[in-house]
């Protein structure tokens, strides 16, 4: 068994910290300077990490390869499986033409441009964030507020700080899935954290983004629908993920924000008038009868029913029946760990164990759903399997980055090094709690991905909140809650945004400017709801 080391170079924890941080360095190179695409980030982050593995830490090449394989499995299955049927879906309701009247369905309730941009932009797009995530909301509500006549630098604008509340909860709560695998802490606990964690900022976004749209003056005119739109958006993420888990949190909170507003509007309209630079006029797109209106929803609604029938803990002991546990090659308790990045009594092997649940799986439950919806649309199987290749090939070169980012992150935790940077971190002191969420909001910077920077950091956050003696679920809930306020000014964020509204890429450098000082602002108040859990209600955290 080949024992960790956390100190490998000149017995200094500085210099060892800095060689271990190279990874990082190389992808923010890559994504921030170099203006890689991702997965040539990711699969150079993984080339580096492995060279400090072998060269710096002295990890065996048989460990290095069970590491970055077991991680890459576990970005196949269940974060992957998700990712692809979560597309599948998204295209039957696209080839069908359903998806159009999906859109003129929340589109045709208001024609005031804020009360479009918090349906579209905040309510609609969250809900396809938990459906789908991984850039199609953006991409999707984009082009809608695009297609409404908004300019398309306030189309992208707008819909890059609206996709932050959901962002933690995503395609169907697999940022959440994958730190809870990333560092082995209980599902359900971390998901109540993030979601107490993001639940206050959830309830201010809606507000936050019409004063951007139009300053103090423009909130007070639709301040009603605001405050609704917010308060049923966190008040049902804050129970779901409290006591249903991660999965249907965004689903069951966009369409609260959703039901909430057409509620509203059924007896308030704005009084004032509201014009938006550069938007064409508003009209109001077409109108459908209820039965179409509702066959078209039918995909997500059978979603939601299904996904919901898996969480139950009946049904999933079940399913759980079929998983199969599988010691992974080469790696499994042949890695041996110690103080201070465990625990005392909690030294010994570095267990890896890979839970091939391909029944229990939320994709799979996804699967089920396309199916159905293919029947209920009349899809024929050749159109269908055609769409899974049309998937696959959309989603080939994420898939290559998840893959390679998941790599990288079990090959950083099994070689020790994310445990040296997880001691330099607390090196913060009492200000960790506050630097954990800005750690989530690089991550998400870096990588794009609310995911990735949870495998990536989620058990760097866990080894400091033990060495500070703080509550390390909560550290690592942070770290996924901090990472929503990166998504907006993430180059991928931006580039699909830019692509979804026809905006002249030169103009991407000034959507970037748009977009910092709110992440910044955003993220610096995600660092302090966290620290006053820490020190101040302690007892609010689980």
């Amino acid at each position: 068994m080949w024992q960790q080391n956390y100190i490998p170079l000149a017995d200094s924890l500085a210099v060892s910290a800095i060689v271990a941080a190279l990874p990082i360095f190389v992808l923010l190179y890559l994504l921030g300077v170099a203006r890689k695409p991702a997965w040539v980030a990711g699969l150079s982050g993984l080339a580096t990490a492995t060279a400090v593995a072998l060269v710096a830490y002295g990890m065996p090449v048989p460990q290095a390869v069970g590491a970055i394989t077991f991680g890459a499995a576990f970005g196949m299955l269940p974060i992957g499986w998700i990712v692809f049927w979560a597309i599948v879906l998204y295209r039957i309701a696209l080839e069908t033409g359903k998806f159009e009247i999906i859109k003129d369905s929340v589109g045709s309730l208001a024609s005031d441009r804020r009360l479009q941009a918090l349906l579209i932009a905040f309510a609609f797009g969250a809900f396809i964030e938990g459906a789908a995530g991984f850039g199609t909301p953006v991409a999707v509500a984009a082009a809608m507020l695009a297609g409404l006549g908004f300019s398309p630098f306030y189309a992208a604008g707008i819909c890059l700080l609206a996709n932050t509340a959901p962002v933690a909860f995503g395609s169907i709560g697999i940022p959440v899935f994958t730190l809870a695998g990333i560092t082995g802490l209980p599902l359900l606990d971390l998901s109540a954290n993030v979601g107490r964690i993001c639940a206050p900022l959830s309830f201010l976004v809606p507000a936050y983004l019409v004063a951007v749209m139009g300053g103090p003056r423009a909130l007070t005119g639709v301040l009603p629908a605001a405050l609704v739109c917010g308060g049923a958006f966190a008040g049902v993420q804050f129970y779901v993920s409290n006591f249903w888990g991660p999965q249907l949190t965004d689903i069951t909170s966009s369409l609260a924000a959703i039901v909430s507003l057409v509620v509203l509007f059924a007896v308030w309209k704005p009084s004032d008038k509201f014009e938006l630079p550069g938007a064409k006029p508003a009209t109001l797109p077409k109108k459908y009868p209820l039965n179409e209106v509702l066959l078209a929803w039918s995909p997500y609604l059978l979603l939601v029913i299904i996904v919901f029938i898996w969480g139950q803990e009946g049904v999933k002991a079940e399913l759980n029946k079929f998983t199969q546990n599988i010691n992974w090659p080469m790696l499994h308790n042949m890695v041996g760990r110690s103080q201070p990045a465990v625990a005392a009594g909690k030294e010994g092997p570095y267990a890896a164990v890979y839970a091939f649940n391909w029944l229990s799986a939320s994709g799979t439950a996804c699967l089920f759903a396309s199916i159905l919806a293919a029947g209920i649309l009349r899809i024929s199987p050749a159109h269908y399997v055609k769409i899974l290749g049309t998937a696959g090939r959309q989603l080939f070169l994420s898939l290559v980055t998840i893959a390679s980012v998941l790599g990288m992150a079990y090959l950083m935790n099994y070689s020790g090094s994310t445990a040296t940077l997880g001691l330099a971190f607390a090196a913060t002191g009492a200000l960790f709690p506050f630097f954990s969420a800005m750690l989530g909001w690089l991550g998400v910077f870096l990588t794009g991905s609310d995911t990735s920077a949870n495998a990536l950091f989620g058990n760097l956050q866990v080894v400091t909140a033990n060495k500070l003696g703080l509550n390390p679920v909560l550290m690592a809930a942070s770290n996924s809650a901090g990472g929503v306020m990166g998504k907006m000014i993430s180059l991928q964020s931006i580039a699909v945004a830019a692509a979804a509204t026809g905006m002249p890429s030169e103009d991407e450098a000034k959507l970037f400017r748009f977009t910092l000082k709110h992440s910044v602002f955003l993220a610096s108040l995600i660092g302090l709801v966290t620290t006053l859990y820490a020190y101040v209600f302690p007892g609010l955290a689980r």
